[in-house]
């Protein structure tokens, strides 16, 4: 067991920091499949250690300049209630229903990654954006012509499902801020990272004395997934924008189809 909690840590950890998200699609599966746990405690395990992860990443991309603290704010603040509000929802909700809600998102979001790659090749720059996708996040005119309640209400949404299914929502964030506030993929990777910590760590409390949490397994594939997080930030401003969406639209589309096997091959034995 050694061996696996050493494998998904950090494979949890390489994801955040080099996509700023997907931590959780290798975080609840591992718990899961690999590690026997549950699924609610899983879900609530994730929650926690995609938590540590993402804020301890974050640090190595607000060094860069890759995080844009006003965003983070507004969709951090309001994506952590709509998360404590998911998590308490998702202790009532069927496990079933939960993970196959997980597989669902991860398809829409790859759908979202693969057509949104093929609009920008197209598509005008913004004006406005930053365009050095190692600078700095945009700048303050162009924040002030922001839908800032747009922002919010993904926020919510998102904070939402992330709470019911287990998901830091990093899939669903970084496209958001690609598309709702003009930042580049790098710095939607750092500004998410932190919105990701904001958001698991509410729905992390969501869960608290709800759901039995062993915090033993929980601190040693946290530990892992930290160190991988923070070698994943040092390698993550050196590969290109078009492979980071690319591969991780594609890994996301492998996962899901994955658990849904897994769920449907359940069905068809006890049903």
């Amino acid at each position: 067991m050694s061996f696996l909690v050493l494998l998904a840590g950090a494979s949890t950890g390489l994801l955040l920091g080099i996509l700023g998200s997907g931590g959780s699609i290798i975080t609840m599966p591992a718990f899961i499949y690999l590690l026997g746990v549950d699924p609610k405690p899983a879900i609530a395990m994730s929650l926690g250690v995609v938590g540590l992860t993402a804020g301890i990443s974050s640090l190595q991309h607000g060094w860069r300049g890759n995080i844009n603290f006003r965003i983070v704010l507004i969709f951090g603040a309001f994506g952590a209630v709509g998360t404590f509000a998911g998590a308490k929802i998702g202790v009532i909700l069927p496990d079933t229903v939960q993970l196959l809600m997980f597989a669902s998102i991860m398809y829409y979001a790859a759908y979202k990654m693969l057509m949104q790659r093929r609009m920008q090749r197209s598509k005008p720059v913004i004006v406005g954006a930053q365009k050095d996708l190692n600078g700095p996040a945009v700048d303050d005119q162009a924040l002030g012509s922001l839908h800032f309640g747009h922002i919010a209400l993904h926020g919510v949404v998102v904070g939402i499902l992330t709470g019911i299914v287990g998901v830091g929502g990093g899939f669903l964030i970084v496209p958001a801020l690609v598309l709702l506030s003009g930042l580049s993929m790098k710095q939607a990777v750092g500004t998410s990272l932190m919105i990701i910590a904001l958001k698991s760590f509410a729905g992390f409390a969501g869960y608290v004395g709800a759901v039995p949490i062993d915090l033993v397994l929980m601190a040693t594939f946290s530990a892992v997934a930290v160190t991988a997080g923070l070698a994943g930030g040092l390698v993550s401003h050196k590969i290109p924008e078009a492979g980071l969406k690319t591969s991780f639209a594609i890994f996301l589309l492998i996962v899901a189809s994955y658990m849904l096997f897994q769920e449907f091959s359940k069905l068809s034995v006890f049903g």
